[in-house]
């Protein structure tokens, strides 16, 4: 190919189309005109010497070679937002914008009040909040900062830990009215009151290494999403493990079984070439002020 066709807006549609499955639809994603993304689509095409897509009765189906080129074409994807990232901030001023990924309890339940104050503190900073329990890469430029919540396993990147999350069995009152608090957690297990994960064996690793053994009949609940398993704990549903300086601030949910305590690393990770931009350095500031203040929280006992 030729250099004409490393143009980043035939790829961005390429991607779309990917994405959709039709021409039409790509062109409503990006908000462009149906016959624009069949010309990029055509340039690409005519530039390799070889189709991308097919057509089928559900629509357009990538070809071999189309889903080849999806990793280099996102790749592209991630260092074009990065690109407009960095260069919306202004030299000597804490502006532009910080993309951060975080699982989705941090980033719903504890980072909002953290970025309000850095808003306050910096506004001419923006935020985007990716949300996702799986591990973004920010040496691709996934996100400029990652909280995570354990030790990074990648090489090449800035890490700063922050602190260590708490956590406990906790149960809601209303539960704990109609079943009484559990004796032991083998006597929990047994009466399938557990809330816990479906496909993502987490939970079932640490009750394992515990020496006691699961299965999906032990749970009243299943699902792998931390959102909907902590809902599903303050609804009275079952008992279930609760970051600690979350489970403080209702009232109505009790710690159980105390002998049952594990905590979570908590990291900030970002990529070395970052480590200058001032919108990224005072981000990484506030949200280790915050989160430092948020794992040293004391936990209450029932």
């Amino acid at each position: 190919m030729n250099p004409a066709q490393l143009d980043w807006a035939l790829w961005r549609s390429f991607l779309a189309i990917l994405r959709e499955g039709s021409l039409s639809g790509a062109a409503r994603r990006l908000g462009v005109a149906h016959p624009t993304i069949r010309r990029h689509l055509d340039e690409i095409e005519a530039g390799l010497g070889a189709p991308l897509f097919m057509r089928s009765v559900s629509g357009l189906v990538a070809t071999e070679l189309a889903l080849s080129l999806r990793a280099a074409a996102e790749t592209m994807e991630s260092a074009a937002a990065q690109l407009v990232r960095t260069a919306s901030g202004e030299a000597g001023v804490a502006a532009g914008t910080v993309r951060i990924t975080a699982s989705e309890i941090i980033g719903v339940e504890v980072l909002p009040p953290i970025l309000s104050d850095l808003k306050l503190r910096h506004p001419l900073v923006s935020f985007e909040l990716s949300l996702s329990n799986s591990v973004e890469d920010v040496l691709r430029s996934d996100a400029d900062i990652a909280v995570r919540m354990a030790r990074p396993a990648q090489e090449g990147v800035l890490a700063r830990k922050v602190g260590v999350v708490p956590l406990g069995l906790y149960a809601h009152s209303s539960w704990i009215a109609r079943h009484g608090v559990p004796e032991s957690l083998a006597a929990l297990i047994g009466s399938g009151g557990l809330i816990g994960y479906d496909r993502n064996p987490a939970l079932l690793r640490v009750l394992v290494a515990l020496g006691l053994s699961v299965g999906p009949a032990d749970f009243c609940f299943r699902s792998d999403s931390d959102l909907a398993q902590l809902a599903a704990l303050r609804a009275g549903l079952g008992v279930g493990i609760c970051q600690e300086p979350l489970a403080v601030r209702d009232p109505r949910l009790h710690r159980v079984l105390p002998g049952f305590a594990h905590g979570l690393e908590t990291w900030l990770v970002t990529h070395p070439n970052l480590r200058d931009a001032l919108r990224v350095r005072v981000t990484l500031d506030g949200l280790s002020r915050g989160l430092a203040g948020y794992t040293a929280s004391l936990p209450r006992t029932a």
